[in-house]
């Protein structure tokens, strides 16, 4: 009878983005039905897309990682010595200065901030996540409120930035 009930048993699938084998869809972690990691053939340009739509203001995953002491490719800044380093989901959003989802960093949680339509970019703004970045870096988001050179919330633009800006801004006069 046990063998019976054994060869009957369905082994729950798990379509987690995780590697973790104790993260689970059902927890609330991403799950390739709702999102698409892609990555570039140069290996530099991973994103994350939605594969459904979702609405504004709705918890859309829990996130998870390695707890790491430094910033590095991938990491996101939890409190000034904690960064959680997440190649796998997380850790791949891109930049925007209009982003469309927010990370809670007190409950791992990542939120919409705006309705996102199947298969649009998932996206966060770097500076409300971070004091300081990793490197700093020209946007191309095309945002009408963008800010043009990246940095942390905390960090002062460094000399390339400098130079970027001081072009940016002569471009942008009319």
């Amino acid at each position: 009878m046990k063998t019976r009930a054994m060869d009957k048993a369905v082994n729950p699938v798990n379509d987690c983005l995780y590697p973790f084998k104790t993260l689970f869809v059902g927890q609330g972690y991403p799950s390739s039905k709702h999102f698409q990691v892609s990555h570039a053939r140069d290996g530099a340009g991973a994103r994350v897309k939605a594969r459904i739509a979702f609405e504004s203001r709705i918890r859309i995953a829990k996130v998870s990682g390695y707890a790491v002491n430094e910033r590095r490719p991938h990491t996101l800044q939890l409190s000034p010595r904690i960064h959680l380093y997440d190649c796998w989901f997380c850790g791949l959003l891109r930049h925007s200065c209009n982003p469309n989802v927010f990370l809670d960093t007190t409950y791992l949680e990542l939120w919409t901030v705006q309705p996102i339509a199947a298969g649009a970019l998932l996206t966060l703004d770097y500076a409300s996540t971070e004091d300081a970045l990793f490197r700093q870096f020209a946007c191309q988001c095309g945002e009408l409120n963008c800010r043009g050179w990246i940095t942390g919330s905390q960090e002062p633009l460094n000399a390339e930035g400098q130079t970027f800006m001081t072009l940016w801004r002569e471009r942008k006069r009319p």
